[in-house]
Formats: structure tokens, sequence, C-alpha cells
């Protein structure tokens, strides 16, 4: 983890920026630069932000302050992002981060499908942080502009109806069946997810569910090196949604564990079922590289979901994890 200051300087820069552009398109700068700095690449940060920054766009405006009475009535309206993000920051002054989280993971999880899970995955990069080193204000301020995010974007989903599914994450994965009409946005497409599989229904002890949400990340990131040519951007999120609330469990309490596998599971399989291509590619083993070239290829490229996906692979650590950063290299346009 970066011990410069570095991270905390990016951070600072990017809290004078809202979590969104154009209105809906995530701001992944925040993610980004965080994943840079854990991999030991704090020197490419601010040149990273550069080449990013004609992407950012100014923090939105304060509607109303949200009260503890209120605030149910603004979970899930994006306009009120400014005002959440505000909450969160006074919570975290007044309160442990750890506590925080604990109070509001639950309240957030059943929405973490708003955004196209980016809310939840920018938490897990502040978390990620917060564990190496919670005692900088900007870390906290990160933690605060996710979760508002997060409430800001928080979108239930109707329970999908249960279809057979598979004993392996894999497997499970395999078993998605695609949408008949694979297109529109994010949120048009996971209007439009009807069934998923059986995967870990019956899991209820913390240990196994920690177990069994590494197996799903590495699942889902070994499939990208196959089937990343169906959406290279969005199919990234099968693997990163689950991996950020698989860096999150460490903060949370273990009773926790169990509800966040279940809806991992559920933000991987749909992201699955919204955009899985009609047949796999052949596997491109990814010869003989080291994580940290794998990790150089990803910042030349400069893409976001190219980094992030490659700050994943670098978890699983195996070969078919770095195929699949590699893979994502291949198919997505660089940063210019």
């Amino acid at each position: 983890m970066d011990t410069t200051g570095t991270l905390d300087e990016a951070l600072q820069r990017l809290h004078a920026s809202g979590p969104e552009r154009l209105g809906r398109l995530t701001n992944h700068a925040p993610m980004a630069v965080e994943a840079l700095a854990a991999r030991g690449r704090g020197a490419a940060v601010h040149r990273w932000l550069d080449l990013y920054a004609s992407r950012l766009e100014e923090f939105p405006t304060a509607v109303e302050r949200i009260t503890d009475a209120g605030w149910r009535s603004a979970l899930g309206d994006p306009r009120r992002a400014a005002d959440w993000i505000a909450r969160f920051g006074r919570e975290l002054d007044e309160r442990p981060w750890r506590d925080v989280l604990a109070l509001w993971w639950p309240r957030l999880l059943p929405g973490m499908y708003g955004g196209s899970t980016h809310p939840v995955i920018r938490v897990g990069h502040a978390v990620r942080t917060l564990l190496a080193d919670d005692s900088t204000g900007p870390r906290l301020t990160e933690l605060a502009h996710g979760l508002g995010y997060w409430a800001a974007r928080h979108r239930p989903v109707t329970d999908p109806v249960p279809v057979p599914g598979a004993r392996s994450a894999a497997a499970a994965l395999d078993a998605v069946t695609p949408l008949d009409r694979r297109e529109g946005g994010f949120p048009a497409r996971l209007g439009r997810v009807g069934s998923l599989p059986v995967w870990a229904a019956a899991v209820t002890d913390p240990a196994e569910a920690h177990r069994r949400l590494t197996e799903l990340v590495r699942a889902a990131t070994h499939r990208y090196a196959t089937h990343g040519h169906g959406d290279p951007t969005m199919l990234v999120h099968a693997a990163t949604a689950p991996n950020a609330v698989l860096r999150t469990l460490p903060a949370l309490p273990r009773a926790l564990w169990v509800p966040s596998l279940r809806a991992a599971w559920t933000a991987s399989a749909a992201v699955t079922a919204m955009y899985a291509p009609d047949a796999p590619a052949p596997y491109v083993p990814p010869g003989d590289v080291t994580p940290e070239e794998v990790f150089e290829r990803a910042l030349a490229h400069g893409d976001e979901h190219v980094v992030k996906l490659t700050d994943t692979a670098l978890d699983v650590g195996d070969e078919r994890a770095f195929a699949a950063a590699l893979r994502a290299v291949g198919l997505s346009e660089p940063l210019r």
C-alpha cells in the first residue's frame, strides 16, 4: 500500500468531483488510483489522473440534509448524492468507520445493483485502503463518497426465479441463461433478468461464505478470459463486484458474511446473463509473465476497467486470471 501520501493527495484532488458524469456514467478515478497505489505504482497516479481529468465533473449541488427520520425516502435518489455523501461524512466524524460500515452495509446491500455495481466496487477499494491505514482524512472521506454514491444509486432487484444450478461457481456461471434481448443499458437489462441458477444457497457458516466468495471471484475472473468479448467493459463487473464484497468482509461483523455472499452471487450472475456472448472464444495462455508484468501492461493501456480487472486478477493470482487481464488489454480501447 502507498505510504508516500500520493494516494491521499489523489483522493483529495478527486473529492472535488462528483461520483458520476454525463448524468449516469461512473467516475472511476478513485477506484483506479487506489488500485495503482495498492500495486506499488504510486508514481503513475497523478500522470494517470491527468489523462482521465477530462472525464471528471464538478461535485453535485446539495438538495436537503438527510436526517435520521428521512433517510429511507432519500435512498435510491441520484439527485441526493451530495446529501448522502455529507451524511456519511458526518457519521464518520462521529463514530469509528467500521461501526458506520456495519450499520449501513445491510441497509445498502439489497441495492448493490444500482449504478452498474460501481458504488459497492468503490466502497471495496475504500475499505482496502482503510484496512491498510485508517489514520488519514482523505481515506475516510473516500469511504463517505463511496457509501454516499451507493445510497444515491441504491437499486434492489426482485428476487429472480431460482433455476437448477451447479456445485461449483464456474459451473453455475456456465449455467446462467443469457437474456433473449441483450440490448439497452444496464438498468434496462437488469430489469429483464427473471431467473438465475442456484449456487451456494445452503451456506450458513461465515467461514464457508468467505471460501465460496473467493471461489466466485476466481471463477468470474477466469471466465473473462474466454467470454469477455460479450462486452469487454461490462463483464468486468462480474468479477470486480464480488471482489469488492470479498475485500470488505474483514471489516464487517461475521454475521453479515453470508448475506454478502448471496448478494454478490446475484450481481455476478446477473451481469453474466446481461452481457454473455453467444459462444466462448478459445483460451489463450498468458505466456511466461509475472504479476508485475501483467499489471504494467494494464497501466500502459490505461483504461480504468482494465486496471481494475487486472487488480482483481492479481488477487486471484493464477495463470488463467493473468490471461483474463491480458484479454481485457486486447479487447478494450486504451485511455488517451
